[in-house]
């Protein structure tokens, strides 16, 4: 390390779903390949029998494809079923991932 400079801490994303009433979820941390594959199951066991799930996503921190592609597979497995998930205050990044990728129409549901 360079004379100087700060060693950062190392931490553990973590990610947490919480059901908030009538439908709805918040999302709060990070949405990384480290956290992806257990909040799919999460949100599957959580609303995978809503006919709508709203998720607020005002509280997530980093993200990447992982978490991109969590959100897709809950939309996807929602619209098989007949059901949907709404997306509620998606950071910036979300925006950017789907652009990049070419699949914000499957992240966009009805009002």
């Amino acid at each position: 390390m360079a004379p100087g400079a700060e060693e950062l801490p190392v931490t553990r994303p973590q990610a947490k779903l919480q059901a908030r009433g009538n439908g709805c979820w918040s999302l709060d941390g990070d949405l990384l390949f480290e956290t992806s594959a257990q909040l799919l199951a999460e949100g599957e066991a959580a609303f995978g029998t809503e006919p709508r799930a709203e998720i607020d996503l005002s509280g997530v921190g980093r993200m990447d494809s992982a978490g991109l592609a969590l959100l897709l597979e809950w939309s996807i497995a929602a619209g098989s079923g007949g059901r949907v998930v709404v997306y509620r205050n998606p950071p910036a990044v979300l925006g950017a991932l789907a652009g990049i990728s070419d699949v914000s129409g499957f992240l966009a549901g009805p009002d």
